[in-house]
């Protein structure tokens, strides 16, 4: 079973093992240091035959090389996947049983038969939809790991 708190420790060592080689290239050049730190992402998530991304809506952000991996990571399963698996009050429900119920939940992307969740959290955001998750916050709770992983038990690796 593929696990989230797995994929993500495993990017995380990745990234530790190269971190001094990010460094300097990161002095050099910040955009050869994101697509050396997406050829990690896109490297460990073959592993698990997904697709794994690392975003910076803040551009800042790509010289904050302990934050690599901790946060703005989309992991897409199966892009053409329409509909959940299973109901979607279910996902919401445990949304709000596994992070509490300070979060706010609602339906999203509901058009062209396409079917997603949205997750509000007090610092960011977490877009679930059938064939891929995007946590915009910091992924260092592990209320948020738990949850995913159950949506990855639940929904994308059934």
């Amino acid at each position: 079973m593929i696990l989230f708190s797995d994929l993500i420790e495993e990017l995380r060592n990745n990234i530790l093992s190269n971190r001094d080689n990010l460094h300097r290239i990161l002095n050099r050049n910040p955009n050869i240091a994101y697509q050396k730190l997406n050829e990690l992402a896109i490297f460990t998530g073959s592993r698990y035959s997904l697709s794994l991304q690392l975003h910076f809506p803040n551009s800042k952000k790509i010289f904050d090389i302990d934050s690599y991996g901790t946060e703005n990571i989309g992991i897409v399963v199966d892009k053409f996947r329409r509909t959940f698996p299973i109901p979607r009050e279910e996902i919401k429900h445990m949304a709000i049983e596994a992070l509490g119920n300070s979060v706010q939940v609602h339906d999203a992307y509901m058009y062209e038969g396409k079917e997603g969740v949205k997750i509000v959290l007090e610092k960011g955001r977490i877009e679930v939809l059938p064939g891929s998750i995007h946590l915009w916050c910091k992924v260092d709770d592990e209320r948020i790991k738990n949850y995913v992983d159950w949506l990855m038990q639940n929904i994308y690796f059934r």
